[in-house]
């Protein structure tokens, strides 16, 4: 009988688990998946976004986790490529089990990977995208932590016009990043009845800009507008400026502020670049300080836009599992961080607003440019 008890209480206790069991959710870790670039022409677009995540689900772990279950990321390379976003989200879903996925790199790769998870009701966290086919039709399963492009190119055309420039051009990459950004610009103009003066493209993860450069020089407009990942863009400067033009170029913050930044090195001072968190550099802001904190005891030294919004990413992830509770499952936690907003949630000086019917999180916009010793200035 003792034996029969035993077995019993462990046939008991197996079921009652099981139960609670979700896909990527054991008793001791909660496993995410992200496909982004780390590999090619846009890696460190990927590489920093995961290194400011990584370093918040590190530093969570090193107190406990949540409820005693440590995050587990794990990464796959698309290159920045769909095909390859297709082929790493049905692996991540199928063979890797995740529970959700986690901050994916680009609009054409999280476009490829919607009908995947939607179908699979997985949960897709902070797209590093503003695109608008991630936010309309609504998706349950989509949340976005970044403002949108429309925002984003809203601000920038704003700012431009207030300083007087109206002859505005946009080089653009063509795929569905550069046509969302391009159609927020011409969005942003036609509401000032402007035009775009001129457009030229650069296919993605091609740096061969000649055909724009012959094309944008001949317009000479005050300002271009990029839409392109920083390898690009920082070719189609250096290229405008052997060809002694002396306009200014204004980016959107997908293009990677620092690796721009870097690869353009003296040719940089004077790029304006939209950003859509805080600055990373300064104390002003809660979660600033935090973040500068955890990074250094990462040690991580190099701070920057990306790694900061992959940080910020990271953070309201957590709180959306803690919100969820110890029996942790999808509907949970999307429930969970439906409830959070600037009323209830301390985002540190970033806020957050969710609700059942809004899964944008923020519509912050700041504006930054690259100073003479190649450091932002806001």
């Amino acid at each position: 009988m003792a034996i029969l008890r035993t077995l019993f209480i462990i046939l008991f206790v197996f079921f009652t688990s099981s139960v609670w069991a979700e896909n990527g959710v054991t008793d001791r870790k909660i496993v995410l998946g992200q496909s982004a670039a780390f590999t090619g022409p846009a890696a460190q677009l990927g590489i920093q976004l995961h290194a400011g995540a990584k370093a918040y689900f590190d530093h969570v772990n090193s107190i406990g986790g949540v409820f005693g279950r440590k995050i587990e990321i794990i990464t796959r390379d698309d290159k920045y490529e769909a095909d390859l976003a297709v082929a790493n989200t049905k692996e991540l879903i199928e063979s890797d089990d995740v529970f959700a996925l986690f901050a994916y790199v680009g609009t054409p790769t999280s476009n490829a990977a919607l009908p995947i998870f939607t179908k699979a009701k997985v949960p897709f966290f902070a797209p590093f995208s503003g695109a608008s086919s991630l936010r309309e039709p609504f998706n349950k399963l989509i949340f976005n932590v970044r403002a949108g492009y429309n925002e984003e190119t809203e601000h920038l055309v704003d700012r431009l016009v207030n300083t007087g420039l109206k002859n505005i051009a946009v080089f653009y990459q063509n795929d569905a990043y550069g046509k969302a950004g391009l159609a927020g610009v011409e969005r942003a103009l036609k509401k000032l009845n402007l035009p775009i003066i001129e457009t030229a493209t650069v296919e993605r993860n091609s740096v061969d800009v000649t055909k724009a450069v012959d094309k944008m020089i001949a317009k000479k407009p005050d300002v271009i507008i990029q839409v392109s990942a920083y390898a690009s863009c920082s070719a189609f400067i250096k290229e405008m400026h052997k060809r002694d033009y002396s306009g200014q170029f204004y980016n959107l913050s997908f293009v990677g502020s620092q690796a721009l930044s870097d690869a353009l090195g003296n040719q940089g001072p004077g790029v304006v670049i939209s950003q859509v968190v805080p600055f990373p550099w300064s104390n002003v802001n809660a979660v600033v300080a935090e973040y500068a904190k955890v990074m250094n005891k990462a040690g991580i030294k190099d701070l920057n836009f990306s790694s900061l919004e992959g940080y910020i990413d990271a953070r309201i992830f957590v709180e959306g599992l803690r919100r969820a509770g110890q029996n942790l499952t999808r509907e949970k936690f999307i429930a969970a961080l439906e409830s959070m907003n600037m009323r209830n949630y301390d985002g540190g000086g970033f806020d957050v607003n969710f609700s059942p019917t809004n899964h944008n999180a923020s519509k912050f916009v700041d504006m930054t440019v690259i100073g003479k010793d190649g450091k932002f200035r806001d």
